[in-house]
């Protein structure tokens, strides 16, 4: 076995790896950017070397400094994670090279799949049912557009390189399928450097379902069964489980059949993932399930299969890239109980699901309930140059009810605080009744979207707690001076202190009226809430409300207040008075960067009239391309970026006036 591998990625999937490779006795090295100069992985590993600057393209995607960093730390091996250079062939070939071992499939198996038409195309001679769909290498618009008429609306585009979600559209109607297709390519380009597409017919109800396949040199192959990813937005997977919820013994028996079949293809080694959409509108059927891609590498949803094989896939990696055979048959494996997987991501759902950067002032997670898979921690930075992953939630039980239960309760035992998170939507998702009835499908959120993304006032019990807490009413603890700590005695009057509380788009005025040691009164106009101080401490206040205790968590932060309460989240905002009243007197005038970000297009010029939701500029930022719109009808006063620039959160990108004005 190794005795010193080298980890070619970052955060939680090196922390994962780096977890394994110490119990099995290995050395790691870690690399790490300019941004990750603290990160937990860093201390996590034996050894750690610097690889460059913060920007992907100066640190974790130059293979040259990688391959440095190895031969630097005498490193025999190099585990890439996924992401970064994962899939790439020629990075393979350089590891090889170098004299060191790959620890993932030959380059010539990730060439063969690297490309999604050249794939398809294998995977029809190798007796692998594939999409309707165009896969060839003719890419002029006009013709696409054609092919796609010829398919029949919806489509999908897709970059032929690549995954995760980028350079894919789906385009319902033949009007819109230039706009779409040019999106796709620029985005392709910038995320895999191939403009290239693929055009498919769009399933208007199906399931995406995968197999986890495991081959070891020596002409075994193997599949540890289904994942069920088909709870998606923009494309990228939110909550995974295994095994797939309706899936009968025969068609499991098909798909497992046809990934080894796939596997077999290109003589597949160690681990991989055969993606498969399955058309449910009719029921479950071995006949109706379609190759999708094959992702030759570990996938960030591997725990799941983990937790039902109740295999270690990063362990099964090592022994077969030292030369091992695989440590279990087909024969061997089974499926005990039932996993999920939730991604606690930095990203605004009611906005589109836009990432957010910030500090994690705040970061707790349930004790017990679920395996954190995490490569951050309480005061970490989540930057604008990676993947904003928080964490992986995971939860394996005998049945799905017990295990969906199990995960619902170790969300609402999580709390974050310093950014804006998909905590709450992870939640309400957990909780969705076709989700619950086990009928998810690709199109679940996106139907859905409303209810799930909708954010909700707090109610009157939320509100005085708060309150209370910003009145300076919990800042003593049991049997302190409750006039002391509302302020200044007042002659004539009860002590009282007005409150001013920012939620989401609203805002909430009420006053705090202290009643007596511990007893308070929150009037919010003619509404009145009575609270009593049960008991305060370490962040967590107890109160009666109503004949009801309640025990609520808090943290306060120089900007706002976040109040943890019945597995819920409330952010509460301070603001500056003045801020207020610039904004007031601005308007919807300008036009702002929602995180920092590249400049990409810029589709108009200044003196350029523009009507509301026109796409303005196209920037991009987090992986992931941006369409900014106008926000009301208007002649475009003042530029301020050009195609090209890089931009900072809230950075005015350019100035509307009305028509009429001058």
């Amino acid at each position: 076995m190794f005795s010193k591998i080298l980890i070619a990625n970052r955060a939680e999937i090196a922390c994962r790896i780096i977890r394994t490779a110490r119990q099995m006795g290995i050395r790691t090295v870690a690399v790490y950017s300019d941004a990750d100069i603290a990160a937990p992985h860093v201390g996590l590993a034996d050894e750690a070397v610097h690889i460059g600057a913060a920007a992907a393209s100066e640190s974790y995607l130059s293979m040259e400094r990688i391959i440095a960093a190895a031969q630097r730390s005498g490193s025999e091996a190099i585990h890439p994670g996924y992401g970064f250079l994962s899939e790439n062939a020629d990075f393979a070939e350089a590891v090889d090279a170098a004299g060191l071992v790959f620890i993932g499939p030959s380059p010539a198996s990730i060439r063969a799949m690297g490309l999604k038409d050249a794939a398809k195309a294998l995977m029809e001679r190798a007796g692998v049912p594939v999409v309707p769909g165009y896969h060839g290498d003719k890419q002029d618009a006009a013709f696409l557009a054609e092919r796609a008429t010829e398919i029949s609306y919806p489509v999908l585009i897709k970059a032929r390189a690549g995954g995760g979600g980028k350079g894919m559209r789906r385009v319902d109607r033949p009007e819109d399928f230039t706009a779409a297709l040019d999106a796709a390519r620029r985005e392709a380009k910038s995320a895999f450097g191939d403009d290239a597409v693929l055009i498919e017919k769009y399933l208007t109800q199906p399931r995406h379902i995968e197999i986890q396949v495991f081959g070891d040199g020596h002409g075994n192959v193997v599949h540890l069964f289904e994942r069920d990813c088909s709870l998606q937005r923009r494309h990228q997977k939110v909550i995974e489980e295994a095994p797939a919820p309706g899936m009968t013994e025969g068609m499991r028996s098909a798909m497992g059949e046809a990934a080894v079949r796939a596997a077999r293809a290109i003589d597949y080694r160690g681990a991989g993932t055969v993606e498969f959409i399955a058309d449910v509108s009719d029921g479950m059927s071995p006949d109706r399930f379609f190759f999708m891609e094959m992702n030759t590498r570990l996938q960030v949803e591997h725990p799941v299969t983990e937790a039902i094989a109740g295999v270690d896939l990063v362990e099964w990696q090592l022994r077969i890239a030292n030369g091992e055979p695989l440590p279990k048959s087909q024969a061997d494996l089974a499926v005990d109980g039932w996993a999920f997987e939730a991604r606690l991501y930095a990203e605004d759902p009611s906005r589109g699901f836009l990432p957010s950067t910030g500090t994690l002032s705040h970061l707790r997670f349930a004790d017990g309930d679920a395996r954190i898979d995490t490569g951050v921690r309480q005061g970490d930075c989540i930057t604008p140059f990676y993947d904003p992953l928080i964490a992986k939630l995971i939860v394996h039980a005998a049945t799905r009810q017990a295990a969906l239960a199990k995960l619902t309760r170790a969300l609402q035992h999580t709390q974050v605080a310093g950014t804006t998170s998909n905590l709450d939507f992870l939640i309400r998702l957990s909780e969705q009744p076709d989700f619950v009835a086990g009928h998810p499908d690709t199109g679940l959120i996106d139907r859905e979207a409303k209810a799930l993304t909708a954010g909700s006032p707090p109610d009157d019990i939320v509100l005085a707690i708060a309150a209370l807490i910003e009145a300076g009413g919990m800042a003593r603890s049991l049997g302190g001076d409750p006039w002391q700590a509302l302020g200044a005695w007042q002659l004539w009057a009860e002590v009282s202190r007005p409150v001013a509380l920012h939620h989401g788009g609203g805002h909430t005025n009420c006053r705090v009226i202290a009643k007596g040691q511990n007893h308070f009164s929150v009037h919010f106009g003619d509404r009145a809430v009575g609270i009593r101080i049960v008991g305060v401490g370490d962040g967590i206040c107890h109160v009666e409300i109503d004949g009801r205790q309640l025990s609520a968590d808090f943290f306060q932060m120089l900007h706002g207040l976040t109040l943890f309460l019945d597995g819920h989240t409330h952010h509460f905002h301070r603001t500056d008075p003045l801020d207020g009243a610039e904004e007031e007197a601005i308007g919807g005038d300008r036009l702002t960067a929602p995180m920092p970000g590249l400049i990409k297009i810029v589709r108009v010029q200044e003196g350029d009239m523009v009507a509301k939701g026109e796409a303005l500029i196209i920037m991009e930022a987090m992986k992931m391309e941006l369409t900014l719109t106008a926000t009301r009808d208007g002649v475009v006063e003042s530029l301020h970026v050009g195609e090209g620039d890089q931009t900072s959160e809230s950075a005015v990108l350019l100035s509307l006036r009305p028509e009429d004005a001058k």
